[in-house]
């Protein structure tokens, strides 16, 4: 019997089909693509990585603290606590914190004390009890600001170590828009509120980590880190927007949850310049 020749719609759909599998292809190797030297880490392997984390948990050195962005009611908060319990055996030591509902850093300042105190008491009255702490975007500046001290006294956050992701530790890129927040004004570049931040880390007791992803528009890959330091950063994901959704990125979560579990992690010292 003669073969039959595919038939025009036949032939469109396998030509479809191919194109889709080129597309799909090409985008899970170019979130890879470039591949920080400092952060030799790719998608595959920083899941491959949470699976076995998950399989062989450990627990923590100390509490850990998750803290929101500017906008976040809790889900990104809570989203990244859930995946960090994940890997580390501490149900009681990881809380989330969110800041919807503050007008000013001084109230997430307030909030994220008295939230840490309520969850790992302290019978120190100048400083909280010892966490580690993930910071989300903004709340990595709302944790600078709770540690540092205060002239008129009172309880501050006492940090071992931040890991911040996408933090606009120099200010936001869209920080210029217009706006009745007066937090989104604190984030302008050089303003007074992270100058005086700035001020305050020279003499800061705890490390910072920070993290981002390339192409943020909102805050800027440059911006991602304090003055005079370079963020570890990674390539963006086809198709996902970088700074909203950087918080679930898996070369993140893996790299911090290494940290947690006092593993060596997969990012290298001194970290590479941005592209």
């Amino acid at each position: 019997m003669a073969a039959t020749k595919p038939g025009p719609d036949c032939l469109r759909a396998l030509r479809l089909c191919l194109l889709l599998a080129g597309m799909l292809l090409w985008a899970g190797c170019s979130a890879d693509v470039p591949l920080n030297p400092s952060f030799p880490l790719t998608r595959a392997d920083a899941r491959l990585a949470l699976l076995d984390m998950a399989e062989h948990t450990k627990k923590p050195a100390r509490p850990i603290v998750v803290l929101g962005g500017i906008y976040d009611p809790g889900i990104a908060s809570s989203g990244v606590a859930r995946r960090i319990r994940r890997m580390v055996d501490a149900e009681d030591l990881i809380i989330s914190i969110s800041f919807f509902g503050c007008g000013t850093f001084d109230e997430c300042r307030a909030r994220v004390i008295e939230k840490v105190h309520e969850a790992f008491p302290s019978d120190d009255p100048e400083v909280t009890t010892e966490i580690d702490v993930i910071a989300i975007s903004m709340g990595g500046l709302v944790a600078r600001h709770a540690a540092a001290v205060k002239a008129e006294g009172g309880r501050r956050l006492q940090i071992r170590r931040m890991f911040t992701i996408s933090t606009p530790h120099r200010g936001a890129k869209l920080a210029w828009l217009l706006t009745f927040d007066s937090r989104i004004k604190d984030m302008k570049k050089d303003s007074p509120f992270l100058n005086k931040l700035d001020l305050a880390w020279k003499n800061a007791d705890y490390e910072i980590y920070p993290y981002t992803r390339l192409g943020d528009v909102i805050v800027g890959p440059a911006n991602a880190a304090p003055p005079g330091r370079h963020p570890w950063w990674v390539a963006n994901i086809p198709g996902s927007f970088s700074h909203l959704f950087a918080m679930f990125d898996p070369r993140f979560l893996a790299d911090i949850a290494r940290h947690l579990r006092s593993e060596s992690p997969f990012t290298l010292n001194p970290p590479t310049p941005l592209p």
